[in-house]
């Protein structure tokens, strides 16, 4: 995307294309969370003592050390898949809530015409893996 830019006569066209958007996730026990996102399967290509690169495929976001209680318990992340059933069926059996105390719900569809089911990291931060599926009224 470029816009338009004039100042004094001059006028210049500047790049404003986004390459990409991620978020901080945040982590009270930051080797606890890197450890739990590994076990799920997730590349960890870069890590300082307090910021970590977390990437699946195309996808990816920054693990921070950052212990806030407040703000954790309202974070939520949102993983779109091609098969909900599939990561299900993944993170159930990879043992992850025993190994590291999180609660893993049910895929169930949605009104808002996705099947997810939710999963917490351990620091609680709420995820939701997802797949689109078609709308229940047609639309």
């Amino acid at each position: 995307m470029a816009l338009k830019y004039t100042k004094n006569s001059q006028e210049t066209l500047l790049n404003l294309a986004a390459v990409e958007i991620k978020a901080l996730v945040p982590a009270s026990d930051f080797v606890l969370s890197k450890d739990f996102y590994a076990a799920l399967g997730f590349e960890i290509p870069w890590s300082s003592e307090d910021m970590a690169y977390i990437r699946h495929g195309q996808t990816s976001f920054l693990l921070q050390a950052f212990n806030e209680p407040e703000f954790i318990k309202n974070f939520q992340m949102h993983l779109l898949v091609e098969n909900v059933d599939n990561w299900h069926r993944h993170v159930v059996s990879s043992d992850i809530a025993a190994r590291y105390r999180v609660e893993i719900g049910e895929p169930q569809d949605q009104p808002w015409a996705m099947r997810d089911f939710t999963m917490f990291d351990p620091s609680g931060v709420l995820w939701r893996v997802a797949q689109n599926i078609p709308r229940k009224d047609g639309a």
